[in-house]
């Protein structure tokens, strides 16, 4: 068993390793040059539902644009940001905090199923690009 202090030594550098993990973001021309990954033909669907309801703040790579942040960021590893932060941004929006891109307004055309399609595309791309 640790001890009050080593508890919090140990929760210390815990918040130290999260913070380098987060805040180490990728530089702008790394994030230009990774290449997009080939998509399986099971998610054809899958990023044609992306590029209608996200790649326009996102990014067609998950790159991100003037408007909004990239997927591609160690913010959106599914260990800080799990699928359910996706499902909540789409149908609530959501309040900028790790971006000054503003706040993210809900998508009201979406539903379950097409989020759910969204954050499957999304994990691949991610995986693909090393993010986890």
């Amino acid at each position: 068993m640790l001890n009050k202090r080593d508890n919090k030594r140990l929760f210390a550098l815990m918040l130290g390793l999260a913070l380098i993990f987060i805040f180490n973001p990728a530089s702008a021309e790394q994030l230009a040059a990774a290449k997009s990954p080939e998509v399986p033909a099971n998610l054809n669907l899958n990023k044609m539902l992306y590029e209608k309801f996200c790649a326009s703040c996102h990014g067609v790579d998950l790159k991100g644009t003037k408007k909004g942040p990239p997927f591609l960021h160690r913010v959106y590893h599914p260990g800080h940001h799990g699928d359910g932060s996706f499902f909540r941004a789409a149908k609530n929006g959501a309040r900028a905090h790790h971006w000054k891109f503003g706040d993210m307004k809900p998508v009201p055309e979406t539903n379950d199923s097409i989020i759910a399609s969204i954050v499957k595309y999304v994990r691949y791309i991610q995986k693909q690009a090393g993010l986890f």
